[in-house]
């Protein structure tokens, strides 16, 4: 899957968006590695604190269903319908992100393709629990 086709996919997820409270929506669209796609959107709450992020929704979609071996993700957020603007990652999904995935993991923004360890590159995991 060609990285534009992914984040079309991830548009098209951010329809889906419950972000009556913020008004900006985000879609996710999660690629395994034998290429299953999973897409997921923001869903806000009253209680911010129970919101949401696409991109976790995404994952705990593919997680559940069994997958735990990812090669890509895309990422497309706005405030309109204009998805131009890079929406990147916030700290929780990239903390989700490292759990499952590589320091070269493809994160698929509107303004090209990085790698998780261009985000998140001292991450927290199992070796730094010893």
């Amino acid at each position: 899957m060609s990285n534009e086709e992914l984040f079309q996919a991830a548009v098209k997820a951010a329809e889906r968006s419950y972000s009556k409270y913020s008004g900006f929506s985000v879609g996710a669209a999660l690629l395994t590695a034998d290429r299953k796609l999973f897409t997921g959107c923001n869903i806000e709450n009253a209680s911010f604190s129970l919101t949401n992020c696409a991109e976790r929704t995404a994952f705990f979609k593919a997680v559940s269903e069994g997958y735990t071996d990812f090669s890509a993700i895309a990422i497309a957020g706005s405030g309109t319908d204009d998805f131009s603007k890079p929406c990147f990652p916030c700290g929780a999904c990239l903390q989700v992100m490292s759990e499952f995935c590589g320091n070269d993991m493809r994160i698929v923004l509107s303004d090209g393709e990085y790698k998780l360890s261009d985000f998140l590159p001292k991450r927290f995991c199992e070796e730094s629990m010893k």
